[in-house]
C-alpha cells in the first residue's frame, strides 16, 4: 500500500517589516521530497491559506552541492506545484500516514494560528501517523492540541531552529518570537546540536524533528525508515 506524506509550506512573503523578504527555505521542501520520492511516496503540499509559496530569496543561493534545490527551481512544473497547493479545508486527515513541515522564517507567522493545520496534524498523531518537521517548520506544532486538551509537544523531545542559529543568521532582530524558549514554554523537552547549523535530528515515537535546512534530508529518512 502506497504511503502519503502530506508536507505543509506557507503562504508569507515577508517579516513584519515588508522589506525583508522571506518565505519557504526551498532545500527543505526538496530534500525531503527527493527521499520520499525515491521510496515511492504520494505527497501533497498544503499550506494554511492555499495557493502560491513565496520562496525565501536566501534559499536560493544554492551551494554547489545543493542539487535538488537547484533542479526544482529550473523546473517549470515543480515550481508550479508552490503556486497551487491545497488548503486545510480541502484535506481529509485520513488519506495521510506523515504530515511533514517545512520551514523558512515566515512559517513562524502563519503556521501557529492555523486551525487547519492543527486539526490535520492533530488526527494524523492520534491515528498513529507521523508528525514531523524541520527548521521552523516546529511552529506549526506550538498550539496543537490533542482530543484530551494537552499540547502535542508537552513532554516530548523534540528539536527545531535554535536561537543562536537565529543570531548567527543576524535575523534575531526580525523574527517575530524566539521559538526554542516558546517551546520550552510549551513543556517541550528541546534540545540541539552542539554547533550550530549541523545536521540534527530528534525521535520521539512518531515524532520526528529536525533542527536546521542541512537537516531536512536525516529527517525525512528517519520518518521514511518509520513508514
Amino acid at each position: 500500500m502506497t504511503r502519503r506524506i502530506l508536507t505543509v509550506v506557507t503562504n508569507v512573503g515577508h517579516y513584519d517589516d515588508p522589506a525583508h523578504p522571506t518565505g519557504l527555505w526551498l532545500s527543505e521542501l526538496t530534500h525531503a521530497w527527493e527521499v520520499f520520492d525515491a521510496h515511492g511516496f504520494e505527497q501533497t503540499l498544503v499550506s494554511p491559506r492555499g495557493g502560491a509559496t513565496p520562496l525565501e530569496p536566501r534559499s536560493l543561493k544554492f551551494p554547489n552541492d545543493d542539487r535538488s534545490a537547484r533542479a526544482w527551481r529550473a523546473d517549470p512544473a515543480r515550481m508550479e506545484l508552490l503556486e497551487n497547493t491545497a488548503r486545510p479545508d480541502e484535506i481529509d486527515a485520513t488519506d495521510f500516514d506523515a504530515i511533514y513541515f517545512t520551514g523558512g522564517h515566515a512559517v513562524m507567522y502563519d503556521f501557529p494560528e492555523c486551525d487547519g493545520l492543527q486539526r490535520i496534524t492533530r488526527e494524523i498523531y492520534e491515528r498513529g501517523g507521523i508528525v514531523s518537521s524541520v527548521c521552523h517548520g516546529y511552529c506549526g506544532l506550538l498550539n496543537t492540541t490533542l482530543s484530551d486538551g494537552a499540547l502535542l509537544v508537552a513532554g516530548r523531545r523534540l528539536t527545531g531552529f535554535a536561537w543562536q542559529e537565529e543570531v548567527l543568521a543576524r535575523v534575531d532582530k526580525l523574527v517575530p518570537y524566539n521559538a526554542e524558549e516558546e517551546m520550552k514554554r510549551r513543556g517541550a523537552r528541546y534540545s540541539k546540536a552542539r554547533l550550530p547549523f549541523v545536521s540534527y535530528t530528534v525521535v520521539d515515537g512518531t515524532l520526528i524533528t529536525g533542527q536546521n535546512p542541512g537537516s531536512a534530508k536525516a529527517t525525512a529518512e528517519k520518518v521514511a525508515a518509520l513508514l
